[in-house]
């Protein structure tokens, strides 16, 4: 039952459309599928419809459960509801940017960014909730991201940290999740017109944040998935007036004009006019001024002696320096800002650990990883796929560490000797 005060306010609002809008509650949900790695599989018997204004997105069929599929565990695809695909499409990253996520999680918006920047640049993903911060670097790392920083930060102490850094930032704002009714009972039952109140008073204090962290001739996208106007277009006119070095910019996409409000550069996307559950975005444009101070860059480190055997018989890695963290070595993406004093969870790409001499890889590895010299690749129905998702050994005449390919993808590493392949896959991942 929808709240009376959301029903009086959206016939407000929509006018004689309400009916439609409303009638849209009765209808299935669509749902989409967003491809990462590799080209578009339209040849998968779920895979439906493109989704208009997004790349590789495509509408799905439900009942085919492609979460359980696993390609979904190496990270081939990302399941995303289509009209949450559109402000990272408005975004239009470039590869070798730098490029700034704000309020990632749980990191569909992030890895849509991703597959654009084509491994180039840097692309910072943060998330201020510990709890979600980690759900984001989970998903950073299956879907093998090797220039993303993953980071836990209020957005305050990253705009002191690195004004004037990015050249486009996105905020998919924290809000009172309107578009979430038919998708989450919680977003319904703890809806109230005061949580639209403090989700706008919120996402103020973020647009503050926003601007401080976007380059002079940046592009910033503000985005949420509710439909209250004091969230929307209010909140966006307010930061407007406060900051007069910004402006909308129109997107010259008629993809997007099922959902184009009359002012340029706001975007909305109703439920009842398309196959989404509804977003509003609207693309900002800051005009161009002096260039912020240079940020300390991260000085890398050689790779430690007990990592080369093994890194030497892969693919070459990205550009990029080491870093280590603890006993965790990553490879950061070139350029990466001082991390010191950051909270950070993920700093480019998780080469592995160093345990008392010796090296072992890290699954976020495996999942880039193209190809090994070592390696053993499986069809995606066979058993051992099977077997290997549920944490089994396998047998194998190979010796050393193996990279587990499922239909070419990486998928996870094992260890071959005596003639059985010891499973590395991580724990908490197994089916």
């Amino acid at each position: 039952m929808l709240p009376d005060a959301f029903i009086r306010r959206m016939r407000g609002l929509l006018g004689p459309e309400a009916d439609a809008f409303f009638a849209s509650y009765d209808l299935p949900r669509a749902v989409g599928v967003r491809f990462h790695k590799g080209p578009d599989r339209t040849d998968l018997p779920f895979v439906l419809d493109p989704v208009p204004w997004a790349a590789h997105g495509y509408y799905y069929d439900p009942a085919a459960r492609p979460g359980l599929h696993p390609w979904h565990d190496a990270g081939v695809y990302y399941l995303q509801e289509p009209s949450a695909m559109a402000p990272a499409a408005l975004l239009d990253p470039q590869p070798g940017e730098r490029v700034l996520d704000l309020c990632a999680a749980p990191g569909g918006k992030s890895t849509q960014l991703a597959r654009a920047m084509e491994g180039r640049g840097i692309l910072v993903c943060n998330e201020i909730s510990p709890k979600r911060a980690k759900i984001l670097s989970g998903n950073v790392e299956r879907l093998g991201i090797a220039n993303a920083l993953v980071l836990n930060e209020t957005p305050e102490r990253l705009a002191e940290r690195l004004p004037g850094w990015f050249d486009r930032v996105l905020v998919d704002a924290p809000c009172s999740g309107e578009g979430m009714f038919r998708k989450e009972e919680a977003a319904l039952t703890d809806w109230s017109e005061d949580t639209v109140a403090m989700c706008a008073a919120r996402q103020k204090s973020i647009l503050e944040a926003a601007a401080k962290l976007l380059r002079p001739g940046g592009r910033l996208v503000y985005s949420t998935c509710t439909f209250a106007p004091e969230e929307n277009e209010g909140a966006v006119e307010a930061f407007l007036k406060n900051h007069p070095d910004f402006r909308p910019e129109a997107v010259e996409a008629p993809r997007f004009s099922p959902g184009l409000t009359g002012t340029p550069g706001m975007y909305r996307l109703w439920p009842h006019r398309l196959r989404g559950e509804g977003q509003f975005a609207a693309v900002l444009r800051r005009a161009d001024g002096p260039e912020a101070p240079e940020i300390t860059l991260q000085a890398p480190e050689a790779l430690p002696p007990e990592s080369r055997e093994l890194l030497s018989q892969l693919p070459p890695l990205p550009d990029g320096g080491a870093v280590r963290f603890g006993q965790t070595l990553y490879l950061l993406p070139p350029g990466t800002p001082e991390l010191r004093g950051t909270r950070v969870l993920r700093a480019g790409l998780e080469l592995g650990q160093l345990k008392k001499g010796r090296f072992e890889p890290a699954h976020a590895l495996a999942l880039w990883l193209p190809a090994a010299e070592n390696a053993v690749d499986y069809p995606a129905d066979s058993p051992e796929i099977a077997r290997f998702l549920r944490g089994e050994t396998l047998p194998t005449e190979q010796r050393g560490w193996i990279l587990v390919r499922v239909d070419g993808y990486g998928l996870g590493w094992g260890k071959g000797a005596a003639g059985v392949l010891k499973n590395h896959y991580p724990k908490g991942l197994r089916r």
